[in-house]
């Protein structure tokens, strides 16, 4: 920054310009500390002043590391001085919990920068460290834990992600790779809406990722990007990369934002698609225009770290970030509190070079549905269009089946039925780049996982396919007679059946059938159930607290679930065979061969729950829920939906 604002090179020099026009970057700002600072509730709204002294501490502070000016390291220090020896307590309603993240992972940020000025006395940093650790932290860390003792899915991302950047930037702050941690597993795997998985909702094709308050409204929709990107830009200067986890999955979320809040020429806004939401307290059945266009200061980092740091292609933030440059303070646009959400100035702090663009399209995603293949991948950065490749066999050779693809990256094939390996290429000034990894589907019916539970002892269950799903007996289980040679008994109590983790990430349209003998007993047990917890997961129930069998899936607790309910439970004392297939977003519902319910709007499948470390046969994912009472025969996992027809022929053949 410091060189290319000596040289006046744009846009550096007008971020620079932009910062030192602000008065919070100005010699004349006193700060203002207060011993008590309450957002929410009934008291005195006095937060303000907390987070106009922060801004004033960063720009500052940025004015320093920048021009070399002592003057600014001084006033930056002498901010963050009269707040750590004067503040004591954080205070409001829930709203704290907003004031202590947000202004907790910025003032950690400010002091990051000056941490290693000569004129910080070792004892005043380590005041302000303390601030941070015991008022800032301690808040922090219940929320994320508890969430005020509400369902997990209450709260909207932007508490979560808010409180995750507050631990991570008080974690590097203070050296505490405990902290760190803390808010990068959170990202990865945490329960609340703010985690990765749940705040990009629903990965559209093409890689439009739907953001978790996308019906909610757009000033905290375009928030989430912002305090998305703060979490990930720290993390990678740390050496671990957010950015990229689950295919670039905050990529995708930008560039879902991005789309549904750039202007056009002709002043309308660009359309996304959408796929109904639903927590403890809404279901949104469709994209909320409130606030739309809200413009934050959070693009230049997104564009400037997927296109000029790791030359892949980002085209709705890139438009985003170069429509809005040079970005100014996190105050100075209509943001949803009209306050400094975020710290501003990415145009002069986050704007890069270019490098070289990448040699191929990368992360490419094949995934069957309803006979069809969607494709899906990420650009090059000087890429214009995009060539799609099919083969026969891995390896190829290929066969261009759809060229020109420029927007949004995908493509929807219609093979015959079979085993097919793609490629994709882009087209750039230079020529046509190298082909991207191969991406396989499967569009024929194809076993993928057969428990027949043939063997006459021991806790293993093997894969008659030879794909290694193997099941291992656990809890009391034993092998019993079955309704072909032998079966699975459980006991009701503890015993299941454990499949190895993920097994299922790669299933797209499947069927999965069973033969079993239920005892009977008390609704929600289950005679399958792959997942994650009570957040993550895909079951099917004899009999739910209706009296019928269910079939389930979500990717955000029971809130969210899609599914069936059939028109029946599963008889007792008798062996009755079990299917349900999923073609699309059509799913079936079979009992001893005959329809028993369907649905239309199953937009998840399996590869969507993400990983799974908890797939049981005869267990829920809900501790309270009882284990399977009775034997399971004959448990087969397909690739692709068995017609009605093929159902019956299995019963059959029985």
């Amino acid at each position: 920054m410091a060189q290319k604002v000596a040289t006046q090179a744009s846009p550096w020099y007008d971020g620079w310009n932009v910062l030192i026009a602000n008065g919070r970057s100005h010699l004349s700002w006193s700060p203002r500390p207060q011993a008590e600072v309450d957002r929410g509730g009934s008291g005195a709204q006095n937060y303000p002043v907390l987070y106009n002294d922060i801004a004033a501490a960063y720009a500052c502070a940025l004015r320093w590391k920048i021009s070399g000016d002592t003057a600014y390291a001084d006033k930056a220090v002498q901010i963050m001085n009269a707040w750590s020896s004067t503040l004591q307590r954080l205070g409001g309603d829930t709203n704290v919990d907003l004031a202590a993240g947000i202004y907790g992972y910025e003032f950690a940020n400010a002091g990051e920068i000056m941490r290693n000025y000569v004129g910080w006395a070792a004892t005043d940093f380590a005041a302000f460290q303390s601030m941070m650790l015991n008022i800032f932290y301690p808040i922090n860390v219940d929320f994320l834990n508890r969430h005020n003792n509400t369902d997990v899915t209450h709260y909207w991302a932007n508490w979560d992600l808010c409180n995750m950047a507050s631990i991570m930037a008080i974690g590097v702050l203070c050296d505490d790779h405990t902290l760190f941690d803390q808010a990068v597993n959170y990202f990865i795997d945490g329960a609340g809406n703010g985690a990765i998985a749940q705040a990009v909702y629903y990965v559209h094709p093409g890689y439009l990722g739907q953001w978790q308050e996308t019906g909610r409204d757009q000033g905290h929709n375009t928030l989430g990007i912002a305090l998305g990107g703060a979490i990930c830009e720290m993390a990678w200067n740390q050496g671990i990369d957010l950015y990229g986890y689950d295919n670039n999955r905050f990529l995708a979320g930008a560039e879902y934002v991005a789309k549904a809040n750039l202007v056009q020429a002709d002043g309308t806004y660009n359309t996304v698609p959408y796929v109904t939401y639903s927590n403890v307290d809404v279901t949104q059945t469709g994209f909320s225009t409130a606030s739309q266009g809200t413009i934050r200061p959070c693009w230049a980092l997104v564009y400037n770290h997927y296109v000029n740091r790791k030359g892949l292609a980002a085209p709705w933030s890139t438009k985003f970030a170069l429509a809005i440059q040079p970005e100014g303070g996190g105050g100075n646009y209509g943001t949803a509190s009209g306050g400094y959400d975020q710290l501003g100035y990415g145009t002069l702090t986050c704007t890069r070079d270019a490098v070289t663009p990448v040699a191929a399209p990368n992360g490419l995603t094949a995934f069957p549905s309803a006979g069809q293949v969607v494709l899906s991948w990420w650009g090059v950065a000087n890429g214009t269009s995009y060539n799609v490749k099919r083969a026969s066999s891995s390896g190829g050779s290929y066969t261009t089946i759809a060229s020109g693809i420029a927007d949004p990256l995908t493509y929807t094939d219609t093979p015959s039925a079979g085993t097919w390996y793609y490629v994709v290429s882009a087209q750039t000034a230079s020529g046509e780049s190298a082909n991207s990894a191969e991406a396989v589907a499967v569009t024929a019916v194809q076993l993928h996982t057969y428990l027949n539970f043939d063997e006459a002892s021991g806790t293993s269950a093997a894969d008659a396919t030879g794909n290694g799903h193997t099941g291992t007996l656990a809890g009391g289980a034993a092998h019993v007679a079955g309704k072909i040679g032998n079966a699975v008994s459980l006991d009701g109590s503890s015993g299941y059946v454990s499949l190895p983790n993920n097994f299922v990430a790669d299933v797209s349209d499947f069927t999965i059938t069973a033969w079993v003998f239920w005892n009977g007993g008390k609704a929600w047990t289950r005679i399958f159930d792959f997942g994650t917890g009570t957040g993550r997961y895909v079951f099917l129930t004899p009999k739910n607290s209706g009296g019928v069998m269910r079939f389930a899936i979500t990717t955000n607790g029971g809130h969210g679930e899609l599914g069936i309910n059939g028109n029946a439970a599963l008889p007792t004392g008798q062996w009755a065979h079990v299917a349900v297939t999923l073609s699309g977003t059509a799913a079936t519902l079979y009992l001893n061969g005959s329809v028993i319910g369907s649905a239309t709007d199953v937009v998840f499948a399996p590869w969507r729950v993400g990983p799974t470390a908890q797939n049981w046969i005869g267990r829920s994912q809900y501790s309270g829920d009882p284990f399977f009472n009775g034997t399971i025969d004959e448990f087969r996992i397909y690739r692709g939906a068995m017609s009605s027809d093929q159902i019956s022929a299995l019963v059959q053949s029985a």
